[in-house]
């Protein structure tokens, strides 16, 4: 008996967004339509900015990455979540889940620093505009994305290797829709407290961190906005930060919901709700929140449909 009560787990039951069957059906097409919106949204923002040789600055490069990292983010956790809609045995395997636990942790992190790093560079083209071209070249842009992927893939090989270091010998249900460090460190049998600990600081310095060098650019930014004489002027300058900084608030807003707070079976459930916004609407949106307010991204889509529309 006691062999039993303290077998390995081997795999996971992911409980989901609700345990009622007549729901099922109606989130899998909700959540289909949300996951094909992001997926050609993204990957029609990554063909415009490659194809169109106006949109091959920096901005547009870092948005580039921005997409990409966003397809990503949302593919990592919907197929599954999609699948475990119509299936009634909702289960990933245990090496599964710390696979899509590493990749989420990770892309979260990159995601935090592709956005520091638009901030950075709209500090760059509107305080610095003549040492803009000179600053932001092809190396340095290059480095800029380079560092929050390596940075962002190594925390989440150390949040991983930390989640190894626990026990789980049962129950094996995740109390949330894909393997998230809240929910599985409530399943844990061994002390969760140095992995809690590592998930706080990790989370906290890196929110905290990335945030600040993006409100500090910003504040540079409005003074040198508010400096501009030409009403024109100033509104173009707007006009290229209020994007960016649409897609902070949505990601950030609801990051901190998700992370800043002890985990508990009532914070789980709040969770999932805060994670569908920044895993699937903040995707969703930025493709969006990017086109419909830049005048470059919609002269490039123009372009696109009036060559098709001539070929046929």
């Amino acid at each position: 008996m006691l062999k039993e009560n303290y077998t390995t787990v081997t795999e996971f039951i992911l409980l989901g967004l609700t345990d009622r069957a007549e729901l099922q059906p109606v989130l899998f097409v909700v959540f289909l339509v949300i996951y094909l919106i992001t997926v050609i949204g993204n990957v029609t923002m990554i063909f415009l900015i490659r194809i169109d040789s106006k949109l091959h600055t920096p901005m547009y490069f870092f948005l580039s990455h921005l997409s990409f990292v966003d397809l990503c983010y949302a593919t990592n956790v919907t197929p599954q979540m999609l699948v475990n809609f119509l299936s009634k045995r909702k289960t990933i395997s245990f090496i599964g889940c710390l696979i899509q636990f590493h990749f989420f942790i990770a892309l979260v992190i990159t995601d935090y620093y592709m956005l520091t790093v638009m901030a950075y560079d709209r500090y760059m083209a509107i305080c610095k505009p003549l040492l803009y071209s000179s600053k932001m070249s092809t190396c340095v842009c290059l480095s800029l994305v380079a560092a929050p992927y390596i940075y962002g893939f190594a925390n989440g090989l150390a949040q991983t290797v930390l989640m190894l270091q626990l026990s789980f010998c049962g129950p094996n249900e995740i109390n949330h829709f894909y393997c998230a460090d809240p929910p599985l460190l409530v399943l844990a049998c061994s002390d969760t407290y140095v992995k809690e600990t590592a998930m706080f600081v990790v989370a906290g310095s890196n929110l905290t961190c990335s945030l600040a060098i993006i409100l500090i650019s910003y504040v540079f930014i409005f003074t040198a906005i508010l400096r501009i004489r030409s009403a024109e002027g100033r509104r173009k300058a707007f006009s290229t930060c209020g994007s960016h900084l649409t897609a902070v608030t949505v990601f950030y807003g609801t990051l901190f919901c998700m992370y800043l707070r002890p985990p508990s079976e009532a914070s789980v459930e709040q969770g999932k709700i805060v994670a569908v916004f920044y895993i699937f609407v903040s995707p969703m949106l930025n493709p969006l929140i990017y086109s419909l307010r830049n005048k470059d991204v919609k002269m490039a889509i123009r372009k696109v449909m009036q060559k098709e529309l001539f070929l046929k």
